[in-house]
């Protein structure tokens, strides 16, 4: 039998109110904006998997002897991709993380091509992903950060929202899976020397519903399982924000309450940067310096 959510409010609230119903109530309302907005729209040759952890290592310091290089990313994916919610349309996180990866002196400039697409689900960015541009811009690129998963868990609420249950976020969960590693396997594809990053997802929900904890398992066991699809390629990292979101006494959603605003989309873009430099960008800028 599927496990359905119970909402077990204060004594202050409505003792018979369910989580079914409330969580339905402020759909509703959040849908106008949310619809609008978001439609909530292998790295051997030999093609096995290599083992890794994704426990993230001492930071890399970058060789100040570097040639300055020049960066291509590529972004895809959703509406965090694409900045639904930034007031100033360039991008969301984008601008953060190239302002701060352009005064590395190792770095002469960096070049981002932003393909995300609100409301795109899992399936959706596969087929993106088979463009001509998109599979060109990958080709060049040095680096491919992807946001995904957040529509896939929303279609489930859209589906089923008079009736939540956790089995139907696991079945869901099950295709999200394979689409994730299909996304991986195709970018590995077309540029089997790029470092892909996933972006994490965050519980928007927390400033609503903060009691109410399958949300937050929800997202948490949806991370963990990027997490181990992740571990399961030698040129990938994973940047976690939904820290970023459980921040209390700052305000970081936009007025739809789902996408981050500027102020959101800065910190996002901050914890991008600072997980690649961990990570890839002394070993990215070294390759590129050898073949300079």
């Amino acid at each position: 039998m599927s496990k359905q959510f119970t909402f077990k409010p204060s004594m202050a609230r409505n003792p018979f109110m369910t989580f079914r119903y409330t969580f339905l109530f402020f759909f509703m309302l959040i849908m106008l904006f949310f619809l609008s907005s978001c439609s909530i729209g292998t790295n051997t040759s030999s093609g096995e998997h290599v083992e890794k952890s994704v426990v993230y290592a001492e930071r890399k310091t970058i060789d100040p002897a570097f040639l300055p290089q020049n960066l291509a990313i590529v972004s895809v994916g959703d509406s965090l991709t694409q900045g639904v919610g930034d007031s100033t349309k360039k991008g969301g996180y984008v601008p953060y993380t190239e302002t701060l990866l352009e005064e590395e002196r190792g770095i002469a400039d960096v070049v981002f091509k932003n393909f995300g697409v609100r409301g795109n689900r899992s399936d959706q960015l596969l087929k993106k992903l088979k463009t001509d541009e998109v599979k060109e811009s990958i080709a060049e690129a040095d680096l491919v950060l992807v946001t995904i998963g957040g529509n896939d868990i929303m279609k489930v609420v859209r589906e089923n929202f008079t009736g939540l249950n956790l089995q139907a976020f696991a079945q869901q969960k099950t295709i999200y899976e394979k689409n994730l590693q299909d996304v991986l396997e195709t970018i590995n594809e077309y540029n089997p020397r790029a470092e892909i990053g996933l972006i994490g997802l965050y519980n928007p929900f927390l400033t609503w519903f903060s009691d109410i904890r399958e949300i937050d398992e929800i997202m948490s066991d949806w991370n963990e399982t990027s997490k181990t699809i992740l571990g399961q390629y030698s040129n990938t990292f994973f940047v976690d924000v939904d820290d970023i979101f459980q921040t209390e006494g700052e305000n970081l959603l936009y007025t739809d309450y789902f996408h981050p605003n500027d102020r959101g989309y800065e910190k996002m873009g901050n914890r991008i940067y600072e997980v690649m430099k961990d990570n890839v960008l002394a070993d990215v800028l070294l390759e590129k310096s050898l073949d300079s």
